[in-house]
């Protein structure tokens, strides 16, 4: 295979000189604030890392994309890379406008001259991108509840790089690592793609990889966006930055990309094939269901465990880039050292430790052996992820109004105050809407804004160790999902169906309000006028009729007790 040539790319910045007087002028330019998945998709625009790409895709571009993983000149690019805006900012823009790209601090990053505005059909872009329209799929829940209606294309110019404050010596550009690799006359290179901390089975399986293809080894871990509920990226890097040194002097570097993965499976290995590519590698590891998110709402796999390496080798050639199998490792006790599961001695025993098994010895604080993995990435593990029981969590009460779930609320707090070592806090919806909302109406947009400032304050209680506990009516899946995801990042979410029927709900009517739903003087009353859409799978559902608010309070209790997240 031909080296790669590691001349520079082309990037998307302009000059110093250039950026200067197009910032000033840009100021001038309507404005659209990013966030953090397109500042990351902006990032590798402009630095050359989603080369050959000049910009974010056209109408044309995008809908060949879609059907064939081609723009619509023919170059392999497996994933729609579009600027999503919402329709009240798409009205003020037409194409032929520039429009200014600020980060969130309001820090103009880039120029985009708008070639192209339209509509796009995400069920199409869901099923054939991702395999499927199911909402089980974090890229389709993002899709259809997170990302803007509209899609913008059009070349960008780029006037200044995203700004780190974070491991900015980790940090580099696709050029940065060429050079890098040309000084230090690294003629092969082997990416390894994660977004896991390595343990002992990753460095074998890599330094073995190293040295099938004779190369030197990157590790390049995305610290841009990955799966809601994985580890964060300073912990990871963190422990990357623990098993560098377990590699020989010289042969290895680690480099961290700011890539936001869309868990695309098979067309995300070509992806990620086709940008370690551009940084310079020449052989890229595929693993076993490289880049899957789980299990769909059937409860089987999205993609088969070797769908990947399949789509990725028939693309290899003209990626340009060699596969390098990810072989599955285990420990086999009798010769205390790794062997590819497939090459394992007759007679032995093989240990091994699942993903899900090790976080169970996290949260419960059980040992975990150092033939598994480093002593310095487990403790680094157990800083950011105690015991369960010493974790902040968050405890989501949702139901009609009138349902009991304030009742069964004020309950909750005042035993797990009772039981003491965890602040605990109460977010009432009526409490929120005073304090935190009282701005906002009934409207559906504005009951979700409510809701996820409610999901906001109690992800901040749980990541920093306390309880909080949240009741509002919350009637909508998307929302309820939005806040599940905000509040998993930094603990436990316990969701609560407080599921007491609507006529036990109005035959109390402590309030009034539904006979005012009733007689039409409140518009939009969930249960009445506007749907309640009860949670399908929460983790406990408790219906208060002819139940006191002690029992159901205790139900509580009890789930908590058998999750671990307080001691019997």
């Amino acid at each position: 295979m031909s080296l790669p040539t590691l001349a520079p790319i082309p990037e998307l910045y302009v000059s110093y000189e250039s950026a200067q007087k197009l910032k000033a002028e840009a100021g001038n330019l309507p404005s659209w604030d990013m966030t953090p998945r397109q500042i990351c998709d902006l990032e590798l625009l402009m630095n050359g890392g989603f080369n050959p790409l000049k910009g974010f895709m056209s109408e044309a571009d995008y809908d060949s994309v879609v059907s064939t993983m081609r723009t619509a000149s023919g170059a392999l690019f497996p994933i729609p890379i579009t600027l999503d805006v919402n329709e009240k900012f798409a009205e003020s823009i037409e194409p032929g406008q520039d429009i200014a790209l600020r980060d969130q601090e309001g820090v103009i990053l880039a120029i985009l001259s708008v070639t192209d505005k339209w509509l796009p059909n995400k069920a199409l872009e869901a099923e054939k991108v991702f395999g499927a329209d199911d909402l089980a799929h974090p890229a389709v829940n993002y899709l259809h509840n997170q990302a803007g209606r509209v899609y913008l294309g059009g070349p960008v110019t780029g006037i200044q790089q995203p700004v780190h404050y974070d491991f900015k010596g980790r940090r580099d550009t696709p050029n940065e690592l060429r050079a890098f690799f040309r000084k230090m006359g690294w003629r092969k290179v082997v990416a390894f793609q994660t977004r896991n901390p390595l343990h002992r089975a990753h460095q074998e399986l890599t330094f073995r990889a190293a040295r099938e293809a004779q190369a030197n080894l990157l590790i390049h871990p995305v610290v841009g966006m990955t799966k809601p509920g994985d580890v964060d990226h300073f912990t990871r890097v963190r422990c990357y930055e623990a098993v560098l040194d377990k590699y020989p002097q010289s042969t290895t570097t680690m480099s961290l990309l700011n890539l936001a993965m869309r868990m695309a499976g098979p067309r995300e290995a070509v992806w990620h094939g086709i940008i370690r590519k551009n940084h310079g590698c020449t052989h890229f590891i595929v693993g076993r269901d490289h880049a899957g998110p789980g299990k769909n709402s059937a409860g089987q796999d999205f993609y088969g465990p070797y769908d990947a390496q399949t789509l990725f080798a028939e693309h290899a050639a003209e990626i340009g880039i060699e596969m390098v199998d990810f072989k599955h490792m285990v420990y086999v006790q009798e010769k205390a050292q790794y062997y590819p599961a497939n090459e394992v001695p007759e007679n032995t025993t093989v240990l091994d430790i699942s993903g899900t098994e090790l976080r169970r010895r996290l949260r419960e604080g059980i040992d975990i052996p150092e033939w598994f993995s480093f002593p310095e990435v487990v403790a680094e593990l157990r800083r950011t992820s105690p015991a369960r029981a010493k974790q902040g969590f968050t405890v989501f009460f949702t139901g009609l109004s009138g349902s009991g779930k304030s009742t069964i609320a004020n309950a909750l707090m005042v035993k797990l105050m009772e039981m003491g070592g965890r602040p605990v806090t109460l977010l009432d919806g009526d409490v929120v809407r005073k304090h935190l909302s009282s701005e906002l109406g009934f409207s559906k947009e504005h009951r979700d804004i409510n809701i996820k400032r409610i999901g906001y304050v109690a992800s901040e209680i749980s990541k920093n160790g306390g309880i909080a506990i949240c009741a509002p009516i919350a009637p909508y899946t998307a929302t309820r999902r939005a806040v599940r995801e905000m509040i998993e990042a930094f603990g436990a979410f316990i969701e609560v169906h407080v599921a007491t029927s609507i006529e036990e709900c109005e035959r109390r009517d402590r309030k009034g309000l539904y006979k005012l739903a009733r007689e039409g003087k409140i518009k939009e009353f969930t249960g009445i006028s506007d749907p309640y859409e009860a949670p399908t799978k929460a983790e406990l559902v408790v219906d208060t009729e002819g139940m006191d608010v002690d029992h159901c309070a205790h139900q509580v209790i009890l789930k908590l007790e058998s999750l671990g997240l307080i001691r019997g």
